[in-house]
């Protein structure tokens, strides 16, 4: 995993002591520990590029200076999650968060604290299906799709390859048993066949277990919704030294290049989806940070600008204000804005106009504030993780 902004923590990680009265805050609650924790230093590095970006213009309602606190969700422990985000809302009194990343503690942080305190959050990473109908207020969003639409096109991809039989495995929350039934219904309206969906829990030393239930019933792959620091990985590992199967799917949560370092060569003609795009506003986020991009690192920097575009268009830092502008500045009608042009969208709502903010990810939400969903089909070729083409 290539970094983005490398040295971006220093900077915008300013002592509490440091930041001026009138300073937006903004929490970045993200899994810095845990099962993704080789994805998370680049999303956060992403969101503070956006917020970087805002703070440098000297744009936002007069001239107010943008600072980020992280908190740790760990991805999978819902009680540090939200003890994390309470103290981000109460003690460093922030004014909205980018995160969580993993649904099931996502979730657990609307519920308990974002929702009773009035704030928005709006997620890089979190793809549950149950967040398109969880009773929020009106202050969640996310820049990622759902897993309803990765679930599409994880059966599409099979479907094309002719995989008619497919056994899978996933992490035992909210994350992997929503994708798995996704998937599962979804290749099945397709006429394959899910000869086994199985449960797996992380922190394990020994998958053997498992994968001999599902080498028990077979398939012509293994489907892995996991974690790729992880069980995930832990369960590849496992078939491949039993010999129980040598070809893997590996959707969002397991691609980064942690994985392929830890497996080697043996992944290779493994294939796999994460969020993505090819629009313009991908590019161009590369180009100003100055190196590529990993996953979830567009969906971050987009997170962080739609909720500072928000709060200008409703000339407000308030999350009870500016909640209801995040629909209206991330879809038409209006200018389109992409990386570095968040100064000029300021600017425009200063002025009364509008905004169609694309961003990296080529935003747009829907339904309830979510991404329509766009996604980059992965392979893993010569040790190294490809793109093979953009759905």
């Amino acid at each position: 995993m290539k970094r983005v902004v490398a040295g971006l923590v220093m900077v915008m990680l300013l002592p509490l002591g440091a930041a001026f009265a009138d300073d937006v805050k903004l929490g970045v609650l993200l899994g810095y520990t845990g099962p993704i924790e080789s994805l998370v230093g680049p999303m956060a590095d992403g969101a503070e590029l956006a917020i970087k970006e805002v703070s440098d213009s000297g744009a936002l309602l007069g001239g107010l200076q943008v600072v980020s606190v992280r908190g740790d969700t760990t991805c999978i422990d819902s009680a540090a999650a939200t003890a994390a985000a309470e103290r981000l809302i109460t003690a460093d009194q922030v004014n909205a968060i980018v995160g969580g990343d993993c649904s099931g503690v996502t979730i657990a942080v609307l519920q308990n604290v974002a929702k009773p305190n009035g704030i928005v959050m709006i997620s890089p990473s979190a793809t549950s299906p149950a967040l398109s109908t969880i009773e929020d207020d009106g202050l969640f969003f996310r820049t990622a799709p759902s897993d309803a639409r990765q679930g599409e096109v994880v059966a599409d991809i099979l479907q094309e390859m002719d995989i008619g039989e497919a056994a899978l495995t996933y992490t035992n929350n909210d994350y992997g048993k929503g994708l798995a039934d996704s998937i599962e219904a979804n290749f099945k309206m397709r006429g394959g066949t899910i000869t086994i969906s199985a449960p797996h829990e992380d922190g394990k030393g020994d998958y053997s277990a498992e994968v001999a239930a599902l080498d028990a019933v077979g398939g012509d792959i293994l489907i892995v919704a996991g974690y790729l620091d992880q069980g995930g990985k832990g369960i590849i590992q496992a078939a491949l030294d039993s010999g129980a199967f040598d070809q893997f799917f590996l959707p969002d949560g397991m691609i980064g290049d942690s994985l392929v370092e830890a497996i080697g060569a043996d992944l290779n003609g493994s294939i796999g989806t994460v969020p993505g795009t090819d629009s313009p506003g991908a590019a161009r986020l590369e180009e100003i940070a100055g190196m590529a991009s990993g996953p979830f690192v567009s969906e971050s920097y987009d997170a962080a600008a739609l909720i500072l575009l928000a709060m200008q268009a409703a000339g407000s830092t308030d999350s009870g204000d500016f909640k209801d502008h995040v629909m209206a500045v991330a879809n038409a009608p209006g200018e389109q804005i992409f990386p570095g042009e968040l100064e000029k969208a300021l600017g425009i709502l200063a002025n009364g106009g509008e905004i169609d903010y694309v961003g990296a990810s080529a935003v747009e939400l829907v339904g309830a504030g979510e991404s329509a969903g766009n996604y980059r089909q992965m392979a893993v070729e010569d040790g190294a993780l490809v793109t093979v083409r953009y759905r």
